[in-house]
Order: structure tokens, then C-alpha cells, then sequence
């Protein structure tokens, strides 16, 4: 937990500082007492009208809709402060102890996203006559306790849905998927065991795989912006034709992420547990099963469960992209022959003759140039893309 210091326009304070008893701890719940003192170093005597101390919490949103910035702050449900009047102090370095206890009830846990967050804040305020007021803030880790093992948490769930692969006359059959869990409630490090059964009843070899999402959803002015991220996956074994396949607790674990805030208005953070079905050549089958993260809960405890840095996660995306498969392997020798001799027939003569269709039969039905030479992106010239 960082702060930062004051810096001082007056030269009988040369610093103001807040510091915690536990500065390595992981964060503070409900009710919980946050204890430190604030240090004070004077060059000269001085007398101090008042020395306050407050704890303040935001939640604040912000993001760019058409061109004009959404965003909102909203002031958490408390504002602790502790004040001391009228001292005078010689010159020197003092320590004044301070003690603020949280709040019994919920408090929204501390969090970092793309954007909006969470945060809290012990603040100093030092007020002297006929001088501007003098601040200081150190930055406060709030974790807000949830507990895994409540009757809503451990039900299980469960969800099936089925789908047509082709049209008409075309169909080649269903694929269904019915896939369940246990419970609902899990805390970081834990597996959740998979319960799912792929029936293939169609042409197509399918893949099943399971996805973990952890959902950002910002709130403003009635309008949300909501972040998908996928914090953890795993690939099941291909399901040919005409087959079935069984998940009997096939197992995905949690990684460290924060915990779930579903307490806030205008920010919270949820996560899904997806099982996906891969058909090539058509949409995806999917069902999803609401996860909540918790911080304790089946013999752990929030302190084993929760550090800082999980309150304040960063994504990032691949630095390359996967290349897309070789022309050779989408359109055949035999394919191509056809396809070029069929074209030129169909050609008017007029189009034949000049040199506008010269320059055409330098890049028309030619392979594309090779991925790592163009990177992610490739423009084809513009009267191509009417041929």
C-alpha cells in the first residue's frame, strides 16, 4: 500500500506523513481497526490549530462515449476521521497515534480496472492559522468479506441447450450439451469440478472446452461498458461423429484473481464458468454457469486467500496474433485451376482487352503474401475487392 508525501510550501514543516502500524499487510475487512500515526517533522516552533485524520472510500467509473467522456464518482458509505486541537509544538519530529475502526457493515473491496475503481484512503490534514491546509493520503487495501459456504452458494446448477447443424435438406443432425456444478461459490486456488455430457449427433468432429470469465461491468448515467476476460481454460478430447462424450468432475482450478463485488452500483466484478462446444463451420454451442469468488470458505481463511495484488489485476493481449492457415491448405491445385478457367470464359471481351485487365491478372486468384512478411494487417488493392 503506497503513499506519498506532502510537499511543503512552509519552512516550519519540512514533512507530513502517514504511516500504518502493518504496512505489510494484505487489507482490512469490516470492523476491522486501522491504527498508525502520522509523522511530523517541524524546523521551527510552530502552533497547529488542528490535526484530523479521515478514512474516505470512492468508487469511481470513466470511459469515452461518442466522443464525450462518461464518467461518475461515487463517495463510499463512511467518513471516519479523528481530530486533535490547538497544540504547540517546538521544533522536532512527533508522532501522533491514531485509531479508526471500520464499519461492521459490508464495504465494497478494493479494485482496479480498466475503467473505474475502487479505493480507499487514510488522510492527513494539518490547519494553522493564516496558512493554506496541508494534506496527505495513504492509500488503504479494503477487502470485503464473502462467504462461500451460505445455502445460495454450495446449490448446484446446471444448464442444457441444443442445436441443428445445416438447413433444409442439408441437416446432418444435433449437437447437445447439458453441463452442471456442484456449487456456486469458490475462493482462489480451488478446482471446480465439471459435470457434462456432449452428444454428436451430427457429421462434424467437435472439441469441448472449458472457459472461466471474469466480467467488468461499468455503470453511468444509465449507460454500462462491460470487460470480458478470460482468466483460465482447458481443452477437452475431440468428439467425432455419431458419438457422445462424458465429463465426470473434470477439473478447471481458479487462479489468483480478486474477489467477486456484487455490492457496488456503479462497478462489479462477476465471474462465469463456460462450457463451449467448437463446431467448425457453424456458431459455437455454449452454456454458462454463474461462479462467485469468494475470500473464505470450506476450512480457508480470508487472510490465506487474499493478497493486495489481487485486487488489482492487468490483462494483456498476445503480441502476436496466430498466423491464419497457408492458402495451399484452403483452396486445392484442382480447385484453382477450375475456378481461373471458369472466370475468363465468363469475361466480356471488352474487359479482356487494355491494361486494366493485365493489371487484374497480376493479383487475381494469387495466394496472399506470407503472414510474417505483412503482420496482423493486409489492404487489398480496391478494385479487387468488386471482382
Amino acid at each position: 500500500m503506497g503513499g506519498d508525501k506532502t510537499k511543503m510550501t512552509h519552512v516550519e514543516v519540512k514533512s507530513l506523513d502517514v504511516i500504518l502500524d502493518n504496512e505489510q499487510r494484505d487489507g482490512y475487512c469490516s470492523g476491522e481497526v486501522v491504527s498508525g500515526h502520522i509523522s511530523l517533522k517541524l524546523s521551527e516552533a510552530t502552533t497547529v490549530k488542528t490535526i484530523k485524520v479521515l478514512l474516505k472510500g470512492y468508487a469511481q467509473v470513466s470511459w469515452m462515449h461518442k466522443r464525450s467522456r462518461c464518467s461518475e464518482e461515487r463517495k463510499l458509505q463512511f467518513d471516519l476521521s479523528g481530530t486533535q486541537d490547538l497544540i504547540f509544538f517546538d521544533s522536532g519530529t512527533y508522532e501522533i497515534p491514531f485509531d479508526l475502526q471500520l464499519p461492521q457493515s459490508p464495504l465494497v473491496s478494493s479494485f482496479s480496472g480498466k475503467h473505474g475503481r475502487v479505493y480507499y484512503m487514510v488522510q492527513a490534514v494539518l490547519k494553522r492559522s493564516f496558512h493554506e491546509s496541508q494534506r496527505v493520503n495513504r492509500e488503504l487495501c479494503i477487502i470485503s468479506h464473502i462467504d462461500v459456504n451460505v445455502p445460495t452458494l454450495i446449490s448446484p446448477v446446471s444448464q442444457t441447450c441444443k442445436k441443428m447443424i445445416g438447413c433444409w435438406i442439408f441437416t446432418s443432425g444435433p449437437i447437445s450439451l447439458t453441463a452442471s456444478i456442484d456449487r456456486q461459490g469458490y475462493c482462489n486456488g480451488e478446482s471446480i469440478p465439471i459435470y457434462a455430457l456432449i452428444e454428436n449427433c451430427s457429421s462434424r468432429l467437435v472439441v469441448p472446452k472449458a472457459v472461466i470469465y471474469q466480467i467488468q461491468t461499468y455503470t453511468c448515467k444509465g449507460k454500462t461498458k462491460s470487460i470480458k476476460q478470460v482468466v483460465a481454460s482447458a481443452r477437452g478430447n475431440e468428439v467425432p461423429s455419431d458419438t457422445s462424450s462424458r465429463w465426470n468432475g473434470n477439473t478447471l482450478k481458479i487462479p489468483p484473481v480478486a474477489p467477486s463485488i456484487l455490492n457496488s452500483d456503479i462497478l462489479r466484478l462477476e465471474y462465469l464458468l463456460a462450457v463451449i462446444v467448437q463446431i467448425p463451420g457453424a456458431k459455437n454451442l455454449e452454456v454458462q454457469l454463474p461462479v462467485v469468488i469468494g475470500t473464505s470458505g470450506h476450512g480457508m481463511s480470508s487472510r490465506s486467500i487474499v493478497n493486495m495484488s489481487l485486487l488489482y489485476p492487468t490483462f494483456t493481449l498476445p503480441d502476436v496474433a496466430e498466423a491464419p492457415p497457408s492458402y495451399a491448405e484452403v483452396v486445392s491445385e484442382e480447385q484453382f485451376e477450375e475456378h481461373r478457367t471458369s472466370t475468363c470464359q465468363s469475361r466480356p471481351d471488352w474487359l479482356l482487352d487494355g491494361s486494366a485487365f493485365a493489371c487484374i491478372q497480376q493479383f487475381h486468384l494469387q495466394p496472399p503474401p506470407p503472414y510474417s512478411e505483412v503482420g496482423r494487417f493486409f489492404i487489398l488493392p480496391f478494385f479487387l475487392l468488386h471482382l
